[in-house]
Order: structure tokens, then C-alpha cells, then sequence
């Protein structure tokens, strides 16, 4: 099916578009999951068609593998690449800093696995997932299924000594029943408000039984593509300082498949 894009789909399509355009061919990616990390996938899987362009993909996901398997894309295992030239992915929120909360789509553990065993991490967002400091969006973080509400008690005991504004937790929910990770464990969403120090809050998380991983990505991107409805992105560069700003052809963009992802 074809629909109109809406402003929102328009600004994640033009970052999705512009990030591509850093991939090359031969190139082993690490392809997101998410809405906006879809649209990267059919861009890439536009080239992969029409183009020529040889790649490997490490999807992050079950259905950000189907989805690449779906439009051509060779997937391949992490542990077949063993490192990847460069990983695209989206972000819930992000900072001036570039560092970011992930993990709404419930694959915190896989991107960040991923994105770390990458050359260089790029992140596609729309202009709204901006913040002055990380910590609206809730921060999720995984656990194993055995001792969860111990293991959330402990979370939310710790966050008393930590710089935050809120310190209530909730277990994400599918429908009725607990939500599952693609790796059999549960999340643990953290409603924080703000988030004075994420170095430090990551690095406690991870020290406790029962933590797997938690969503602050640290020192991890590299770049941001920042996508506007009308067209115009921004191209961030932490490394090598520079902010450049682009226009985007969308006028195609009303036509392309959306599936709801």
C-alpha cells in the first residue's frame, strides 16, 4: 500500500535517506531497529535494487531482519562479521553531547551490542528527539526474568543517590502479559524526567544482579542526521566538530511503502 507521508514519517524518511547515502559498497552494517531505522532499511534496500550496492546487514532484531531480508538486503550474524565498518541506527532522545536514551522498541541489548562493534555509529532522528538533558523519555532497562521485582526494588533503591528528578519504575507490558526481548528478558522502564549524569547512572545500572543492560548509550554516536519535515537535515559530527545543513529531495517520498513499522 501506498499513503501521504505525515510531517513526523517525512523528517524520519529524509534523515533515513541521508544516512544512507554514508554507506558503501562492500560495507558490513549494523541496521537499527524502529520506526525511523525501517526507513533506512527500504533506502538501503532501494540500492541494494536498483543500484547494485553490495552490503552485509547485522540487524539488531527479529523484525528488522525480516524486514532487511524482505528488500534484498544479505543478512548476516554479528558473530560472522565479527566488526562492522558502521551501524545506523534511531534514538528516543539525544543530547548536544550526542549521547542518547534507546531501547523504546525493546532492543536496547542487541543495538548496543552492535553499535559497539562498529567503526563509527550514526544516528537518524527527527528534529523532536532533541532534548537540554536525557531522562523524559522513560529509560528502559533489561533484566532477566528471575527476580525482577527484586532486582527492580534494588534499581529504584539506587536512584535515591542519583542525580535525577523521578525514581518510579514500571515493568513493560505487551497487552496482559510482560513484554519479552528478542533474548527472553524483561524491561524495566525507569521514569526519570531528567538525567544529570548518564556516565554514572549507565555504570551503576550495570553493576547490579539482575541488570543486563540498561538504554543510555555513552560515548557511543559518532553522528546525528537530523531529520525536518520539509526536506532539510542536519549532519552532526561529534569527532570532527562540524554541523552541516542539506536539503533532501522528498518529492518521491509521498509514493514509498509504509508499513506501519
Amino acid at each position: 500500500m501506498t499513503v501521504e507521508l505525515s510531517p513526523i514519517d517525512r523528517a524520519k524518511f529524509v534523515s533515513a535517506k541521508r544516512a544512507a547515502e554514508f554507506v558503501e559498497d562492500g560495507m558490513r552494517v549494523g541496521l537499527g531497529t524502529g520506526s525511523t531505522a525501517a526507513w533506512l532499511v527500504r533506502c538501503l534496500g532501494e540500492r541494494v535494487r536498483d543500484n547494485g550496492l553490495r552490503i552485509r546487514g547485522v540487524p539488531t532484531s527479529a523484525r528488522t531482519a525480516k524486514l532487511a531480508r524482505d528488500v534484498g538486503i544479505e543478512v548476516i550474524t554479528l558473530d560472522d562479521a565479527r566488526w562492522l565498518d558502521l551501524t545506523i541506527d534511531g534514538a528516543d532522545e539525544f543530547d548536544q553531547e550526542l549521547n542518547l536514551i534507546k531501547g523504546g522498541g525493546g532492543a536496547l541489548l542487541q543495538e548496543k551490542i552492535v553499535a559497539t562493534a562498529s567503526d563509527q555509529m550514526i544516528v537518524i532522528a527527527d528534529a523532536a528527539k532533541e532534548v537540554e538533558s536525557l531522562g523524559a523519555f522513560p529509560l528502559p532497562v533489561e533484566v532477566i526474568k528471575f527476580g525482577w521485582r527484586t532486582t527492580q526494588a534494588l534499581i529504584e533503591e539506587t536512584l535515591i543517590s542519583m542525580d535525577v528528578m523521578g525514581r518510579t519504575s514500571t515493568l513493560r507490558m505487551n497487552g496482559d502479559q510482560p513484554y519479552v526481548t528478542d533474548e527472553g528478558n524483561y524491561i524495566i522502564d525507569l521514569h526519570l524526567n531528567r538525567i544529570e549524569n548518564t556516565r554514572q547512572l549507565a555504570l551503576v545500572l550495570n553493576q547490579m544482579p539482575g541488570v543486563v543492560e540498561n538504554g543510555l548509550f555513552v560515548d557511543i554516536c559518532d553522528v546525528v542526521v537530523i531529520g525536518n519535515s520539509d526536506g532539510r537535515v542536519e549532519v552532526r559530527d561529534i569527532n570532527e566538530g562540524t554541523v552541516r545543513e542539506e536539503q533532501m529531495d522528498v518529492g518521491d517520498s509521498d509514493n514509498l511503502f509504509v508499513d506501519g513499522d
